[in-house]
C-alpha cells in the first residue's frame, strides 16, 4: 500500500511539474504566439474595399457615365465543412457561367479552409445562393466595371483586370486615381461574428473612393467618327485594314475624339485576338505621313522668310538630289509655278525646293537649311517627342541633320513626310498651332472631375507652351492650306460660308522584299493614308481640327481617294453640331 502511495506521489508531482512547464511556457515563452491566436478567436479584421471612380464623356456640356461600376459577389466555400454534392449542385445552377473553379480541384487538399469557385456573380444570383444556407459558404460583395456605351471609345478607354488593375488607356494611365485606397476595420466581434463598439484595439481606417473623372471626349463626336471609319473599313472589305481618327479643338488643345478600329469590347476584353488589338493607334503608334508634312515644310519656309507663297521656281515634274531623282506623283504644272500652286498639286519638287530656299541657296540643300527644318520640326511642332497628352504615347522619330549619310537626300524626303515618322496625335496639334495663329497647346482628353453631382472643371484659361510660328505665317498658311480645297468648293462638296482647309497623304511604308531585303514599298503598292484639315467659319479662326489615317497591311490606300472623304463627312457633321454660323 505504502509503495502504491509513493508510486501515485511521484506520478502527481511528474503530472504537475509537466503542467507547470506547459504554463510556463504558454504565458512566458509562448505568449505573444498565443496571446495573437486568442485575438483571432474574438477580433474582425477586414479590407474596406474603395468604391473605384466613375469615368464621364461629355454630352454637349453635361457630363454622362461612359464608365461605372456594378455590384457583384465572389464565391468562396470552406472543402472542409461544405457537402461537396449540394454545394455543387446550388452554385452551378445559380452561378452558372461565373463559376471559375474546376470542381475536382477544391476538394483535393482536405485541409483546405478557403477556395474561390465564383467570380462577378450579379447580385440576384448571389442572393439565390445565400437563401439556400449552405453551411460552408460565403460571399464576399465587390464591383465589376460595366461599360454603357459597347465598344465605344474602347481603344482610348482601356479596362479593368480581373485583379481589379487599369490596363491600357483611361483606365491604365489614371489606374491610382480611379482606384482610390482601401481601408481596415479591426474590431471585438460577438459569437456570431458581429463588429462591437469596445475594445482599445479597435481600428476603423474608411476607404477612400476612387475620383470620377471627366474626359473632353464627346460621346456625340465620338460615335459619328467612329460611324465614320466603319463604314469605311466595311466598304473596303479588308480584314486587315485599320483606321484611327482625332477631333481636337486647336485653340485649347481638348480632344472631343480619339478613334481606333476595329474596335473591342472592354467588357470582355479577352475576346480579342491579340494584344493588338488594345493599342490607342492615335497616340501609340509612329508612321511616316507623308505629304501633310509639307504644310510644316512651307510653313518653315515662311516663318524664316525664304518665300512666300507667289515665290516661284521651275517644275520639271521631278527634282534630283545627290544624283537620286525625286518624282512628283501629279505629272502636271510643268514649267514656272508659285509655290501655292505646289502646296496645291502636293509636288514633291515644290516642298524640296522650299528646302533648298530654307538654307539660302535656291539650286542646293545645305547644313543651314537641314539645321533650320529640324529645329522647326523637332523643337516648333515637336515632332520625335511625346506631346504630353495624359495617356500613353510614342515619340516618333526626326533624324538630325548630323545623323547619317546622304543626309541631303533624307531631308528632301523629310520635306514630304517620308524618312519622318510621328503619332496622329503629334500631327494633328502641331497643325492645330499652324492654323490658330501659331500657338501650340499641350494636347489634353481631361474635361475635369465630378465631385458627387458636382462637374468641376478644369483650368479655364490653357495657356499655350510655345509659339511655333508668326501669327503673320500662320494667317499665311492657314490661308494656303484653305487653297487646297478650291475644286471641293466649286464642287459644292464643301458648304459655302465656311472656312475650311487640309491636306492629303499617301506614304510608302518599308516592307520586306521578296528577296529578304527591305525598302520602301512601290508608289502603287502598300500604302498609308492621311488627311488633316480644319473648318469654321469665313473670318474667323478654325473652331475644329479632323485628323484621318486608314491603313493596312498589303493594301494600298490613297489620301485623296480614302483620307478625305472621311475627313468630308466628320468636317460636315462638326459644322452643325458645333452650330457654327456660316459667313453671308
Amino acid at each position: 500500500m505504502n509503495k502504491r502511495f509513493g508510486f501515485l506521489r511521484i506520478l502527481l508531482v511528474l503530472i504537475t511539474i509537466t503542467i507547470g512547464t506547459r504554463l510556463f511556457f504558454v504565458q512566458i515563452i509562448e505568449h505573444d504566439e498565443w496571446a495573437k491566436k486568442a485575438e483571432a478567436q474574438h477580433s474582425l479584421e477586414n479590407t474596406l474595399l474603395a468604391k473605384r471612380g466613375n469615368i464621364y464623356m461629355m454630352d454637349g456640356d453635361e457630363p454622362v457615365e461612359a464608365v461605372m461600376n456594378e455590384t457583384v459577389y465572389t464565391v468562396i466555400v470552406d472543402p472542409m465543412i461544405v457537402n461537396k454534392e449540394e454545394v455543387k449542385k446550388t452554385v452551378t445552377e445559380y452561378a452558372g457561367d461565373f463559376v471559375t473553379a474546376n470542381w475536382d480541384d477544391v476538394f483535393v487538399d482536405k485541409k483546405l479552409r478557403y477556395f474561390v469557385v465564383a467570380r462577378n456573380v450579379p447580385r440576384t444570383n448571389a442572393k439565390k445562393i445565400e437563401e439556400a444556407g449552405l453551411v460552408g459558404v460565403w460571399m464576399q460583395q465587390g464591383t465589376k466595371r460595366v461599360y454603357p456605351e459597347g465598344e465605344l471609345a474602347s481603344g482610348l478607354l482601356g479596362f479593368v483586370n480581373s485583379d481589379g488593375e487599369g490596363q491600357y488607356g483611361v483606365e491604365g494611365a489614371f489606374n491610382e486615381q480611379l482606384a482610390g485606397k482601401n481601408g481596415l476595420l479591426r474590431a471585438v466581434k460577438d459569437i456570431n461574428g458581429i463588429a462591437l463598439s469596445i475594445g482599445d484595439e479597435n481600428v476603423l481606417i474608411p476607404a477612400e473612393d476612387g475620383e470620377n473623372v471627366v474626359l473632353s471626349i464627346d460621346k456625340n463626336v465620338q460615335f459619328f467618327v467612329e460611324k465614320t471609319l466603319a463604314e469605311k473599313l466595311a466598304a473596303v472589305n479588308y480584314d486587315k485594314a485599320r483606321a484611327s481618327a482625332i477631333v481636337i479643338d486647336p485653340n485649347s488643345g481638348k480632344i472631343l475624339a480619339v478613334a481606333n478600329l476595329p474596335n473591342y469590347d472592354p467588357a470582355n476584353y479577352g475576346m480579342v485576338k491579340d494584344a493588338t488589338d488594345y493599342v490607342n493607334y492615335a497616340f501609340e503608334e509612329a508612321y511616316e505621313p507623308a505629304s501633310v508634312c509639307k504644310t510644316f515644310t512651307f510653313a518653315t519656309a515662311i516663318d524664316t522668310g525664304a518665300m512666300t507663297p507667289d515665290t516661284t521656281y521651275v517644275n520639271y515634274g521631278y527634282t534630283t538630289v545627290d544624283d537620286t531623282i525625286i518624282r512628283n506623283a501629279y505629272e502636271g504644272m510643268l514649267g514656272n509655278i508659285t509655290m501655292r500652286i505646289a502646296l496645291n498639286y502636293s509636288l514633291n519638287s515644290g516642298s524640296t525646293q522650299a528646302l533648298r530656299l530654307i538654307g539660302g541657296d535656291p539650286n542646293n540643300i545645305n547644313s543651314a537649311g537641314m539645321e533650320t527644318l529640324y529645329k522647326y520640326y523637332h523643337d516648333n511642332f515637336g515632332f520625335g517627342q511625346v506631346t504630353g497628352v495624359e495617356l500613353s504615347e510614342t515619340n516618333g522619330y526626326v533624324p538630325a541633320p548630323d545623323s547619317g549619310y546622304a543626309m541631303e537626300l533624307t531631308y528632301a524626303n523629310m520635306t514630304f513626310g517620308q524618312g519622318v515618322s510621328i503619332s496622329l496625335i503629334q500631327l494633328a496639334s502641331a497643325f492645330s498651332s499652324l492654323i490658330n495663329g501659331g500657338k501650340y497647346y499641350t494636347p489634353t482628353i481631361l474635361a475635369g472631375k465630378m465631385n458627387g453631382d458636382v462637374f468641376e472643371k478644369s483650368e479655364s484659361e490653357v495657356a499655350p507652351v510655345r509659339q511655333t510660328i508668326s501669327e503673320e505665317a500662320s494667317a499665311t498658311m492657314r490661308d494656303m492650306i484653305y487653297g487646297t480645297r478650291t475644286v471641293r468648293r466649286l464642287y459644292g462638296i464643301d458648304k459655302p460660308g465656311y472656312y475650311i482647309g487640309g491636306k492629303t497623304g499617301t506614304g510608302q511604308v518599308v516592307i520586306q522584299r521578296p528577296d529578304g531585303t527591305w525598302g520602301y514599298s512601290e508608289p502603287t503598292g502598300e500604302t498609308t493614308a492621311t488627311y488633316i484639315g480644319f473648318g469654321g467659319a469665313e473670318g474667323e479662326l478654325p473652331e475644329y481640327v479632323i485628323a484621318v489615317r486608314i491603313w493596312g497591311e498589303g493594301y494600298h490606300f490613297d489620301g485623296g481617294d480614302d483620307a478625305l472623304p472621311m475627313f468630308d463627312k466628320i468636317s460636315s457633321f462638326m459644322l452643325d453640331y458645333l452650330k457654327i454660323k456660316p459667313k453671308e
